[in-house]
């Protein structure tokens, strides 16, 4: 009967961030979490002869939400660009997932032409022993796929 091995569960504290804007490529070492979602847009197409609706696929939706440690500018610095200039900023998140125990190996996702929903402007908690951190929506409109995990085997 085949089954997972614990050592193939890809741990995330292995993972490794990169944005690239404006040409420059910065690590997101700060980063905390990160999921992006890909949603299907659909329609309804009711049809003679059934109950029920059938849905066909009509397009797609990408967004997701990076959560980072408050301890960079970056994206309050765009942000303020956007408010003053009216340039709005668009960038590339590569997403790398390796965990050194796993024989799934790598897999390398790049979501292409982010663009922020809201940043943070200022945050403080003077009550709470926790360190901040902030959330970070945003949208994308393309994506691809660099490495993709190798199948696992019961070997």
């Amino acid at each position: 009967m085949p089954f997972m091995k614990e050592n193939d569960a890809i741990s995330g504290k292995y993972a490794k961030s990169y944005i690239t804007i404006n040409g420059r490529v910065e690590e997101l070492f700060y980063a905390r979490s990160l999921e992006a979602t890909i949603e299907k847009n659909k329609a309804d197409v009711p049809t003679l002869g059934r109950t029920n609706v059938g849905k066909k696929a009509t397009g797609w939706s990408g967004s997701g939400t990076l959560n980072i440690y408050y301890v960079t500018s970056l994206f309050r610095q765009l942000m303020q660009e956007y408010i003053k200039n009216g340039r709005d900023f668009y960038f590339d998140l590569q997403v790398v997932n390796e965990d050194p125990q796993s024989s799934a190996g790598k897999q390398t996702v790049v979501l292409k032409n982010c663009n922020l929903d809201s940043v943070i402007a200022a945050q403080f908690d003077a009550t709470s022993d926790d360190t901040l951190n902030e959330d970070i929506p945003f949208t994308f409109d393309d994506y691809e796929i660099l490495d993709q995990f190798s199948p696992l085997s019961n070997a």
